[in-house]
């Protein structure tokens, strides 16, 4: 009896580490491809277009607090993008590691429209469903700093904000940077 207690329990924590560890390829997949996602709709904004940002009250002195930011990364359009970026998950597939077994997400048709490499790719409804949950779950969950990384110009956004900002990558702190 006590075998199987013990059988049992091996079991269960096996189990466990499997979903802990398909969730968390799941998870930062989907933070990083939302990073991606974010940067080509910033880049396709025209880099002159402005809009107009602080207090339009008017002050004592006859003034206003009115200041003009690039339009791509104000808080604006930063906001709108992420109600329906989510929605590009449908463009993603998963593919297995063959050395690690790590679950890996990559775009299936390319930013220009081309088709890319779609060898060993699940492209399906329950991948792209659950892609594009976990999506929603983080863009929601973390809008803030989303917003906040992406008002500015800021280099390894996705090392920064999967990685260090949310944790949403803590197993790619220990891998090198190639196999991001």
């Amino acid at each position: 009896m006590n075998g199987w207690i013990s059988r049992i329990v091996c079991f269960l924590l096996l189990l466990s580490s499997v979903f802990t560890q398909k969730s968390q390829d799941l998870s930062c997949g989907v933070c990083r491809a939302l990073v991606d996602e974010l940067e080509w709709e910033i880049s396709r904004i025209d880099p002159k277009k402005t809009i107009q940002v602080g207090s339009f009250r008017i002050n004592p002195d006859g003034s206003q607090s009115i200041v003009e930011v690039p339009y791509a990364r104000s808080e604006a359009h930063l906001t709108e993008l992420l109600e329906n970026i989510c929605e590009n998950m449908n463009n993603y597939g998963e593919k297995v590691d063959p050395s690690t077994h790590r679950k890996n997400y990559v775009r299936v048709v390319s930013f220009d429209g081309t088709k890319m490499d779609l060898s060993e790719t699940k492209f399906d409804g329950d991948v792209t469903s659950s892609l594009k949950f976990a999506c929603e779950k983080i863009a929601e969950e973390y809008e803030d700093e989303l917003i906040e990384f992406f008002s500015h110009e800021a280099e390894n956004v996705k090392d920064r904000l999967c990685s260090k900002r949310t944790d949403l990558c803590d197993h790619a702190l220990h891998l090198p940077h190639d196999e991001l």
